[in-house]
């Protein structure tokens, strides 16, 4: 016989799960039925002997050390949060104008005259494609801490607020007024503000990801100063312009494919342009 190394040396299978056996437990296996232990009521048909027979087999060194592993990757996958914090889209340009006037026939410009609209559908009809990917994106892929929302829009002079929130067209005009400077404090404190208020009211291995331009430090100076190493971006926004950063979180969102992030204080913010993407497969 085989000399044991240990009285671990074997395990079985049953069930999808491994169980290891001591030498002997496995010598009194062997010489007791093995419905006492009910196995028989998971594998029906089974003969005791050949289930015994064919279930034992070495667990190595390797093998364990792999399980475990992937056991702590899995954990840390599932045991992970994410935040977004999206830029905002720029209103003085035509379709601003056009969803701020007064004679405007525009649905949405209706809305925002009488009840007030969303900020995400107000950013969404002024920067079109952009945020649009953004906004459903950061839907798709948010993992928040319980209590916590999972997307956030940059809103200058107003901070950090959620995509749902409503604004009167009084309020957009305010916001539209807010020039998007770091030096400025009327879009720096208020964003200091509410960022430093999310900070402490997350655990440190929550990640928050932006998704904006990071070769300007409008957006990255004030958010890396309140979330640190914690803040990051995708790697696959580099070189690309708006439409093109749009287009590849739309394709993500259809294909339920994430994009790799990496922290905005090791990172390369600048790059060559990347290819186009892709056609669409019909």
């Amino acid at each position: 016989m085989r000399p044991e190394t240990s009285p671990f040396a074997d395990s079985f299978l049953l069930s999808g799960f491994h169980f290891r056996v001591p030498l002997f437990c496995r010598l009194w296996l062997r010489k007791a039925p093995l419905s006492r232990l009910g196995f028989n009521q998971f594998v029906p048909g089974v003969s005791e002997r050949n289930l015994l027979r064919a279930s034992v087999k070495p667990h190595t060194k390797r093998e364990a050390i792999s399980n475990h592993s992937q056991s702590n990757e899995t954990m840390k996958a599932k045991s992970s949060n994410r935040i977004f914090i999206l830029s905002p889209a720029f209103c003085g340009g035509r379709r601003g104008q056009m969803l701020m006037s007064e004679r405007s026939a525009l649905p949405l410009a209706m809305d925002l005259r009488n009840r007030g609209a969303s900020i995400g559908a107000i950013f969404t009809f002024m920067s079109g494609l952009y945020f649009r990917g953004k906004l459903a994106y950061s839907q798709a892929f948010a993992q928040p801490p319980a209590g916590v929302p999972g997307t956030f829009v940059v809103t200058p002079g107003r901070g950090l607020r959620q995509p749902e929130e409503i604004f009167t067209i009084e309020q957009l005009r305010e916001v539209a007024g807010v020039e998007v400077h770091e030096r400025n404090p009327g879009y720096r404190e208020p964003l200091e503000r509410d960022a430093r208020q999310l900070a402490k009211s997350i655990s440190e291995g929550c990640e928050l990801v932006l998704l904006g331009s990071v070769a300007t430090s409008k957006y990255t100076s004030i958010l890396a100063e309140a979330f640190s190493d914690r803040l990051c971006f995708p790697i696959d926004f580099v070189g690309r312009g708006d439409m093109s950063r749009g287009g590849l979180m739309l394709r993500c969102v259809e294909n339920g494919e994430e994009l790799k992030y990496v922290e905005l204080s090791s990172a390369s913010r600048h790059g060559p342009r990347p290819p186009r993407l892709p056609p669409k497969s019909r």
